[in-house]
């Protein structure tokens, strides 16, 4: 009689847990497949919009690991075993997580939205939060960059995907904008002619777009023409620094008087 018993028991058990466990296992094999190839089609969309190494394979293992997760809750569920506490203890983990490392994760997401919108790419000359300079790496939680006297500035990324960047590389040319004063006896179209052909001129100065000098003010003691030409990013300092020299030649050289102010020197009688 003992024996029979332990037999239905036995029996009655895999009638009522036997769907399940095969249902599990089903889950589990379909789930894990599905997990795989979702991890597949998200590395390849990743690599065809250039995301940075480091970003994607953070992103992967996260995507692999919250899917596997879910997946076991799930198969928890099919078993019969409640996921109500899971989940809660899933919410206080992640909450707890989120008050301690607040800061920490505002950059990492800063790094995230950098790293996927990119605004800005390593090698490019951009001014935020206050710095200018060279990005030399686009981390995950911060951005470092070379600042023209050679110091090297770190920049937390929450601070730098919510500020303003200004770019100067982005569209690969910057326009160098002088300002140039002439005496008011001076004659204008010549001066203006004279400054035109200083600057362009120089071999690092584009054709296209074409350079600007024109009439900006009558100062007090001058009339200030704006000097505009263009260069590409990495010869603006050239050109800038060429280019003012050159028309401060050119005018001397043209006869026109660049004002300056004068000592005058009373003798006493």
């Amino acid at each position: 009689m003992e024996l029979e018993n332990w037999l239905d028991k036995g029996i009655d058990a895999i009638i009522l847990y036997g769907p399940k466990i095969i249902g599990a296992i089903l889950i589990w094999i379909i789930g894990s497949w599905l997990i795989k190839r979702i991890v597949k089609v998200s590395k390849h969309l990743m690599e065809n919009r250039e995301y940075d190494i480091s970003l994607t394979k953070f992103l992967l293992n996260f995507l692999r690991y919250g899917l596997k997760v879910l997946l076991v809750i799930v198969i928890l569920g099919t078993l019969g075993v409640s996921t109500a506490s899971f989940a809660a203890i899933i919410a206080a983990a992640g909450l707890a997580i989120g008050l301690a490392l607040q800061g920490s994760l505002g950059n990492f997401a800063g790094g995230i939205l950098l790293m996927i919108f990119k605004p800005i790419r390593v090698g490019d000359l951009i001014e935020a939060q206050g710095e200018l300079g060279v990005v030399e790496e686009v981390q995950i939680f911060n951005t470092v960059i070379i600042s023209p006297e050679n110091k090297t500035i770190v920049i937390p990324n929450g601070a730098l995907s919510n500020g303003n960047i200004v770019n100067y590389s982005k569209k690969g040319t910057l326009r160098v904008d002088l300002e140039i004063g002439v005496d008011y006896g001076s004659d204008l179209q010549k001066a203006q002619e004279v400054l035109i052909e200083a600057i362009t001129s120089h071999p690092k100065t584009l054709k296209n777009p074409a350079p600007t000098v024109a009439v900006s003010a009558l100062a007090d003691s001058s009339v200030n023409f704006v000097v505009r030409p263009w260069a590409k990013t990495e010869d603006y300092w050239d050109v800038r620094f060429d280019c003012l020299k050159a028309c401060k030649e050119a005018l001397d050289k043209a006869g026109v008087e660049i004002p300056f102010p004068h000592m005058v020197q009373i003798r006493k009688q």
